[in-house]
């Protein structure tokens, strides 16, 4: 299993259309055969704040998820209305449901 959070912090003006193409990156992953979840936060305290948890069956399933046209649309979204380069911390389940 391969569990990635992604942070990232978007440019004000850019939050409501990166809220919007997150939520359907999530619908789009969701539907992928490796994907076990994938939530998108926004942090409610500052509202340019948003973390990705993403978890998935293996490095095969996240190469598949990079070429799909949700993950594509979400990162150029990402690279276009970041206000500072994204961050991306791995985890190694200990208790998982």
């Amino acid at each position: 299993m391969k569990i990635n959070f992604v942070h990232l912090d978007i440019k004000p003006e850019c939050v409501e259309r990166f809220a919007a193409v997150c939520v359907a990156n999530h619908d789009g992953s969701r539907l992928e055969p490796g994907n076990i979840r994938f939530d998108v936060l926004q942090n409610k305290d500052a509202p340019t704040k948003f973390t990705l948890c993403e978890v998935f069956t293996s490095d095969e399933a996240i190469a598949f998820h990079k070429t799909t046209a949700h993950y594509k649309a979400w990162a150029e979204a990402a690279a276009e209305c970041s206000a500072s380069p994204r961050s991306k911390t791995g985890y190694k389940a200990l208790a998982f449901n």
